[in-house]
């Protein structure tokens, strides 16, 4: 029945008493906390002298679960439960919570970082079996902002001394091109716009190794990158139906975020495969430009790995479009100059076009604006007095070691003659 008094932790009135191993105590309803417990006599003597000993004492259970943890705790296992986790994987989140928790800097933090502390241990979990899982999904699930995710994340590592291996990148993109509402048809999405699964799956990871290849993944958020990727694998396996759709409208059919930079990857995935293009000659004829070299993705990603090296190779100093060079290069030792036959690279043997440039991260292509600091000023004029046993630093031929000391004995002799004894 309902006792007097509150709940110290949560500041409830709903306390009751509870019988626990014959021993009355006051629990409190809400949070489960032990207000006050009964008392025990362990020994004999113990009665005798009249000592009373309490629950927590006799059992060695002083450190009690605060609400906080409590719901800390149920919050990682209803997380995993929604993200459809293995059983294991529950139980090390909630080892992972619990170490942290013990930590001071970790109770004293606030509600915030504490909410994210929970996906912060799942996301570990996650890692270390190598279960594809983005910091974005989690943020979304918690409603949590990502800069204090990311930051909790890299402390909870380093708090807890963890090997957390990265992300693989070919999982991911399983994982993330499954949740694309175009493999069929319903009244959202057009009959054209459907596409078979694996083949739109394979041609997606064919493309992100080769933006991988090419330093656009590196040190970049890998959901722009995928999702323009699968765009242009959507795109170029019917580019009759599809070349007119936008990025955005992909993404709103696809029933997918648009993610903000996934417009400027877009660029430059279609600016490495223009330059790969231009390595094929019934191509470079065409005069390809970002909107019809997706019909031909296909025969570029077939060859991407000749191409790629021939488009970002270090070409010759001097040597720019037209100009002949030396046999052997491109075609075997008994082609000529004058022959025109294709060879491996598809180029005319003895032609190549504009020197490439190198295959370099785009950080160092377009390195970004800093503003200088201005020089520091100097207090040095030039005018200052250089004392005499600094000076003979400052001597360096035999006739200024001379000039030197008839300076000086003059200097003696002028002192003398001011001062005479």
């Amino acid at each position: 029945m309902p006792g007097g008094g509150h709940c110290p932790d949560c500041g409830s009135t709903e306390l009751v008493e509870d019988s626990h191993y014959s021993q009355s105590q006051l629990v409190c309803s809400d949070c489960g906390c032990v207000v006050t417990e009964g008392v025990l006599t362990t020994t004999f003597s113990d009665e005798g002298n009249l000592r009373e000993v309490t629950y927590s004492r006799s059992t060695g259970e002083n450190d009690q679960v605060s609400r906080s943890q409590q719901r800390g705790l149920r919050r990682v296992r209803d997380l995993c439960r929604v993200l459809q986790l293995p059983s294991t994987f529950e139980d090390t989140a909630v080892a992972y919570y619990q170490q942290a928790y013990r930590h001071s800097g970790i109770r004293a933090a606030r509600l915030q970082k504490k909410e994210v502390l929970v996906g912060c241990c799942v996301l570990i979990t996650c890692r270390q079996h190598n279960w594809p899982l983005t910091m974005g999904t989690i943020c979304t699930l918690l409603y949590a902002d990502l800069d204090v995710f990311s930051g909790t994340y890299m402390q909870i590592v380093k708090l807890l001394g963890l090997d957390v291996p990265s992300l693989c990148l070919a999982d991911l993109v399983k994982t993330y091109c499954s949740s694309f509402r175009l493999f069929q048809a319903s009244p959202s999405v057009p009959a054209t716009y459907v596409e078979d699964k694996e083949k739109m799956l394979s041609r997606t990871l064919q493309l992100v190794e080769l933006a991988d290849e090419t330093w656009l993944v590196t040190g970049r958020h890998p959901l722009p990158v995928i999702t323009a990727a699968t765009f242009l694998a959507w795109q170029s396996l019917r580019p009759a139906h599809r070349l007119t759709c936008s990025l955005a409208r992909f993404c709103k059919v696809a029933n997918v975020e648009l993610p903000c930079p996934a417009a400027s990857r877009l660029q430059e995935l279609l600016a490495v495969l223009l330059r790969m293009a231009e390595q094929l000659a019934w191509l470079r004829v065409l005069q390809l430009d970002k909107r019809s070299v997706v019909k031909h993705i296909g025969d570029l990603l077939q060859h991407r790995h000749t191409l790629v090296r021939e488009a970002f190779r270090e070409g010759p100093v001097g040597l720019e479009a037209g100009e002949e060079e030396p046999r052997g290069q491109c075609g075997g030792p008994g082609q000529g100059k004058e022959e025109v036959a294709s060879g491996s690279c598809g180029l005319p043997v003895g032609k190549r076009p504009a020197s490439p440039a190198l295959l370099l991260p785009p950080c160092m292509l377009k390195p970004p604006k800093r503003a200088c600091p201005p020089p520091p000023v100097s207090t040095v004029t030039g005018d200052e007095n250089i004392s005499d046993s600094e000076i003979e630093q400052y001597l360096r031929t035999p006739q200024e070691v001379k000039d030197f000391e008839k300076a000086q004995a003059a200097r003696q002799d002028a002192r003398s003659v001011s001062n005479p004894p």
